[in-house]
């Protein structure tokens, strides 16, 4: 890196450097640390005069407020850390004299609000300083060309530097004994742990993978249950626990005290644990960049070979590893896209100007159009988005509060101190639930849970949290305090995220696992499973890669169409609205609509004509978007949406610490607002911008209007069915899921199962 050898030829020369000269850009904080430790080695060995610091959410106040005033030449921090640098006066002396910028895990922050963040910051500093350089590193990208124009900018003719090191990945999979014809999600899993502490050896460092904080503290309780004199080297990592024993753990895991570490995407980034030998992934990665990625924690070094134990939550996931090997060994990965014009984002990124040193308009739309994000934003949707935040815009223009900045000598600034401090605890684009603080009476801090798992419990209530069991004593103040119980308990808490959906990619390449079977080509994996495509194939039919299979049955609850595009569950919940929506057209009636990753399912009155309805229109693409629109919910989605775009866009404050809304006043709060915006200014921008969140994001239109292509081109297998075959009765399983009360789940299937049986 030319910036870099400049500097240390500059030391050599005995000059002394002054000012910021790297900033090293990453996405998580955990990641931070161990850069900035990796960077310090050689500069204090060599005994340079640089100085190198972090800045995060976890650096101390203290620190912060002297980076503010005094930089140092290298400075490790996160889109969030360096928006907030931005929001203080006297940038232009702060950067002026940077010369490099790197952006590290470049996809991760890519094709989100974060990257969108990362991206206008990136052209604030560019305005400041022309000249600085720009690296963005990422090793698991199918785009390169795309992701390298998104980091330099738009017309700034990057150049690709590709490596050709080539590291071996080995899948293998902890293969259940016996598989049930009728899979359903969730029924293997924690009933395989002691297959898989078999397989391991405590002896050896593993990092295992889970997609969700609930299912990593219910791992960690499994293995600690099963291991009680290994107790001490497991450990539990994911976001909400307290930053200092995320630290002792990643302390650990490196000098070799922690063996096991049950984790989520907290430690999937490039943190070097070299120690880390093998990688355990509690169910499927649904996508073959984060498997790539989470592989390579183990053997972290040239040449080393990465390992990964596979552990299977639902029986069909062993079809996806299959998949999963394959893709990995053709060289395929997924490609990232930045997102278009999220005025939300801009529009926090114009306020951090404005508190800064202000901005002027004309500039400073000649360099946000030089991001890849806003290269179509037009001239009037910046004056829309500068005069929402002079005077309100067309409906909040009554309300002082919302009049944040005032332009004088042809800059905007924020003239309102209580205003400016408002943003800059505001700066940030993750949103979610409101957080609660959990802590001992005495005061430690453990970590942190969503207001929603809180507000169901009671008093005296226990759960499992961090590795412990506590006791609900009290809450105040957003802080719910506990105590230690003896009384065991399997409640752990539940955070807001959704699912995890299978990648474009992979899905091509599940299909054509089908259509390997059919040629009688498996693999371990689906040799396990073969019971199940067996009774597929012998109660309804196994598709192969050319063919399109939709199921018709009848039961006591009604007329069930199964369908099976194996495209993925957001893709799927867009295609069963759709097609609800168009048989509605042609003959009225109620209809139930259940997705998962292989298919969907809906679900109608006993005698609806499903086949004598059906035709070629049901894969008809045109007017998809009004289609869309009017089969869903799409207020309910949107104003949904809306609530995080309204955090993001400064429309609703979160509150000072210690008297923090609670996350039902910001919902109502951000409800009014849509409800005004819906009823007195329908094109308000900030709704538009909601409504496309939800139809190209949650519903994936473009992937869904593809898929209908491809569908349209297949050829179509109806099959009339007695009961739900293996692939439909997941389908079955999570609408019952979602509805069942007084009987259990699991009862209900066995019970069902037993039927079909006879």
């Amino acid at each position: 890196m030319a910036p870099i050898a400049q500097i240390l030829a500059e030391i050599e020369q005995g000059k002394s450097l002054s000012g910021l000269q790297l900033l090293y850009i990453t996405p998580l904080r955990a990641l931070s640390r161990d850069i900035e430790a990796s960077i310090r080695r050689p500069i204090e060995e060599m005994g340079w005069p640089i100085t190198v610091e972090s800045r995060t959410g976890d650096t101390k106040s203290s620190v912060k407020s002297r980076q503010i005033k005094k930089m140092p030449n290298i400075l490790i921090t996160t889109p969030e850390s360096l928006a907030v640098l931005l929001s203080y006066k006297n940038s232009a002396k702060r950067f002026g004299r940077l010369r490099c910028v790197i952006l590290d895990e470049w996809h991760e922050l890519m094709a989100s609000k974060r990257g969108t963040q990362a991206e206008l910051c990136m052209s604030r500093l560019r305005e400041l300083n022309p000249a600085v350089q720009t690296w963005a590193i990422s090793a698991t990208l199918g785009n390169l060309q795309e992701a390298a124009e998104a980091a330099t900018g738009v017309g700034s003719n990057p150049v690709v530097v590709q490596s050709n090191i080539q590291r071996e990945t080995v899948i293998k999979s902890v293969l259940p004994e016996s598989v049930d014809s009728f899979p359903w999600a969730g029924h293997l899993g924690l009933r395989m742990f002691e297959e898989l502490v078999a397989a391991l050896d405590i002896g050896r460092s593993t990092l295992i993978f889970t997609n969700t904080r609930s299912q990593a503290e219910r791992w960690f309780q499994a293995l600690t249950f099963s291991l009680p004199e290994n107790e001490h080297q497991i450990a539990l990592h994911h976001g909400s626990i307290d930053f200092g024993e995320r630290l002792a753990i990643e302390a650990g895991l490196k000098t070799g005290e922690v063996k096991w570490v049950v984790c989520t995407s907290s430690l999937d980034l490039g943190v070097d644990f070299q120690p880390v030998e093998r990688v355990v992934q509690i169910g499927s990665a649904k996508n073959l960049a984060r498997l790539l990625q989470r592989a390579g924690r183990s053997a972290h070094l040239p040449g080393g070979t990465s390992e990964v134990f596979f552990l299977p939550t639902n029986a069909l996931e062993l079809l996806e590893i299959s998949a999963f090997r394959r893709g990995l060994a053709k060289g395929d990965i997924e490609s990232r896209h930045t997102l278009n014009k999220p005025y939300d984002v801009l529009l926090q990124h114009l306020m951090t100007l404005a508190c800064g040193d202000g901005f002027a308009p004309k500039e400073t739309l000649d360099a946000v159009q030089k991001t890849f994000s806003y290269q179509a934003l037009t001239a009037q949707e910046f004056d829309w988005l500068v005069d929402f935040l002079e005077k309100g815009g067309r409906c909040l223009k009554a309300y002082p509060r919302y009049q944040k900045i005032v332009l004088d000598e042809g800059v905007y600034t924020v003239m309102d101190a209580r205003i400016s401090r408002m943003h800059k605890m505001s700066i940030g684009t993750i949103t979610g639930n409101q957080q609660v603080r959990i802590a001992y009476a005495k005061g430690r801090h453990i970590g942190t849970v969503e207001e929603s798992f809180v507000s169901r419990l009671k008093k005296g209530d226990v759960f499992y949290f961090a590795g412990r069991q506590l006791a609900f004593f009290q809450m105040k103040d957003m802080t719910l305090y506990v105590k230690n119980a003896r009384k065991k308990s399997s409640v752990v808490p539940v955070w807001s995220g959704g699912y995890l959906a299978i990648s474009d990619r992979l899905s091509q390449y599940i299909r054509a696992e089908i259509t390997q079977v059919k040629e009688g080509n498996v693999s371990a994996e689906v040799e396990c499973i073969m019971p199940i495509l067996a009774a597929q194939d012998r109660i309804s039919h196994l598709p192969d890669a050319n063919q399109f299979l939709v199921e018709c049955c009848r039961t006591r609850e009604g007329k069930h169409l199964y369908a099976y595009p194996f495209e993925g569950r957001n893709v799927h919940e867009g295609l069963g609205f759709l097609w609800a929506y168009r048989f509605s057209q042609l003959k009225k009636a109620t209809f139930t609509v259940s997705v998962n990753d292989y298919g969907f399912e809906i679900l109608a009155p006993k005698d609806y004509p499903f086949r004598e309805m059906f035709s070629e229109a049901f894969f008809s693409t045109r007017n998809l978007y009004e289609e869309i629109k009017e089969s869903l919910n799409i207020s309910e989605l949107t104003q949904r949406k809306f609530r995080g775009i309204s955090q993001v866009s400064g429309l609703v404050f979160k509150g000072y610490p210690g008297s923090k809304k609670t996350a039902n006043q910001v919902q109502i709060s951000s409800s009014l607002i849509y409800e005004v915006f819906t009823k007195y200014e329908p094109d308000n921008l900030l709704l538009q911008q909601a409504e496309r969140e939800v139809i190209e994001g949650q519903m994936e239109a473009p992937r869904l209007t593809a898929a209908l292509k491809r569908m349209r081109a297949l050829e179509l297998v109806w099959m009339d069915v007695k009961r739900p075959s293996p692939f439909g009765f997941p389908l079955l399983v999570e609408r019952l899921s979602s509805r069942l009360t007084n009987e259990s789940l699991r009862d209900r299937i066995q019970r069902l199962k037993q039927q079909w049986d006879k």
